[in-house]
């Protein structure tokens, strides 16, 4: 039987005692019972995991309530950049509410308390926010990825709307594992908690990769392949203007397609689109340095049968 939650917006926290926020392996398990008792915690632990997840919960509301106010009052905020951020806002927002919130709660609590539609309900909506915050940011740097390799492509509104849409249609079908593998379930001494029950022994190295796979490995993997490329248009870019020079203008472009091309080329990569470019890959970088110890430990603990635990 295991146990994982997540929480933070885009953070999870990992704890490998048999308490709330843990992640254990059967085996493992039966290792320490002999000197942890899963019916008790180390309040100590909890009051500090309490207070970190107070602060998460003020920063990720407040925080994304602000880039959404500012948004909607800015003049730009029907640009394509503005639209991708909005939805990347409502998307930690629903971290917020559906992962911290209720891990806060539950922390407060220790054990969860209400029926099992309730526990699968909770566990579903953790997953989606993650889901959803990742893919929003890779779908926003897929967008300056284009805007920056192709610039002269038609700008579609319509097609924006489609591609989040079907993002978030995305995000709610990967996630309906959740449903399946969580549940209420008796820990003992007639005490009830939201846990996960996984076939032994590859359930939890299966279920463990697959969340790696596709909330990390392949978004950044992706990201990585993508700001590549646009760093080679940059590149390119930059030579460019150096080989023609400052006084390169768009009226040269009447000698041909060839020299429309170049120029259109270096004149669209503007300012304002270097800006939106360094914004994004300052959150993709938020992303990998959040995500990247999170997932190695998760890694470790399921794969290495020697992995170090808390009560060992």
């Amino acid at each position: 039987m295991d146990k994982l939650y997540l929480v933070g917006s885009n953070l999870w926290t990992i704890n490998s005692s048999l308490g709330n926020g843990s992640l254990v392996l059967e085996n493992q398990t039966a290792k320490r019972n002999s000197t942890t008792d899963p019916l008790k915690r180390n309040e100590d632990m909890a009051k500090v995991e309490v207070t970190v997840l107070c602060l998460i919960l003020f920063l990720a509301l407040s925080g994304n309530l602000c880039v959404l106010l500012a948004i909607h009052t800015t003049r730009q905020k029907h640009s394509r950049m503005y639209f991708f951020m909005k939805h990347l806002s409502i998307a930690d927002l629903v971290v917020a509410v559906f992962q911290v919130l209720p891990q806060l709660i539950w922390d407060i609590t220790f054990r969860f308390y209400g029926p099992d539609f309730l526990c699968r309900l909770i566990k579903y909506l953790q997953v989606v926010g993650m889901f959803a915050s990742t893919y929003m940011l890779l779908l926003m740097s897929l967008d300056r990825c284009l805007a920056i390799c192709q610039p002269l492509r038609s700008l579609h509104r319509r097609a924006d709307r489609v591609s989040v849409l079907l993002t978030w249609l995305l995000c709610l079908l990967v996630s309906i594992p959740q449903i399946h593998i969580f549940s209420l379930r008796d820990v003992g001494n007639g005490v009830y908690d939201c846990w996960a029950d996984f076939i032994q022994p590859w359930g939890p190295k299966a279920y463990v990769t697959w969340i790696t796979l596709m909330v990390y490995i392949i978004p950044v993997l992706m990201l990585s392949v993508c700001y590549g490329l646009i760093s080679f248009k940059i590149w390119q870019n930059v030579k460019l203007k150096t080989a023609h020079g400052p006084s390169m203008s768009l009226s040269s472009s009447s000698r041909g397609g060839t020299a429309f091309a170049r120029v259109s080329s270096t004149r669209l990569i503007s300012k304002a689109k270097i800006r939106t470019v360094k914004m994004t890959f300052i959150i993709v970088l938020a992303f990998v340095v959040c995500w990247t110890p999170f997932f190695f430990v998760q890694m470790w603990s399921v794969w290495d049968t020697n992995a170090p635990h808390e009560g060992t």
